[in-house]
């Protein structure tokens, strides 16, 4: 079930990666990419100060994944950036460690996977930390382990970035 969810979520990365990238390498493109980006990659560095605030670029994995270690109130986890995602997204065992529990009749909110409809349970993270940059009462949801592997780093945190960009095969996200 998880290599089909991955082979899923990955055919869909491509599928929206290499049209931006191609139209990329003719003209540099600033601002925020839709491109639904996975990741594995070395550990997320620190960020860089700059004129606007904290900088912080992600390098691929050797799958062009790019992964964020993080911390979620105080606990590390290690993030998936998904720019597909409309919220931030974790599986039940990783709640768990946040001391998040939800009953069954909490999981009211439909998610669209690349596997069909699984339902969630809508929560609120009170810090989401990946690297310097912090932000906030994040919504996120909480999903079946089944349904889910890893952690997804959706816009519920990334839209509330200065910005975000796929630039020069790299991630770069600004607070």
């Amino acid at each position: 079930m998880r290599n089909i969810i991955f082979i899923a979520v990955f055919a869909l990365v491509i599928a929206a990666i290499v049209p931006r990238f191609a139209a990329n390498v003719s003209k540099p493109q600033s601002g925020e990419q839709n491109a639904r980006v996975a990741v594995t990659a070395p550990p997320t560095p620190a960020p860089t100060p700059t004129a606007y605030g904290r900088t912080m670029t992600i390098r691929p994995d050797s799958r062009g994944h790019f992964q964020a270690e993080g911390r979620v109130d105080g606990q590390r986890m290690d993030f998936v950036v998904d720019t597909g995602a409309t919220v931030v997204a974790i599986p039940e065992r990783e709640a768990s460690r946040l001391g998040i529990h939800p009953a069954r009749r909490e999981y009211t909110a439909q998610i669209r996977t690349a596997n069909g409809t699984v339902n969630a349970a809508p929560t609120q993270l009170y810090v989401v930390e990946i690297g310097g940059l912090t932000v906030r009462d994040v919504a996120a949801v909480v999903l079946p382990d089944e349904a889910l592997s890893e952690n997804l780093l959706g816009m519920s945190f990334l839209s509330r970035l200065r910005r975000f960009e796929f630039a020069n095969g790299r991630l770069e996200l600004e607070q």
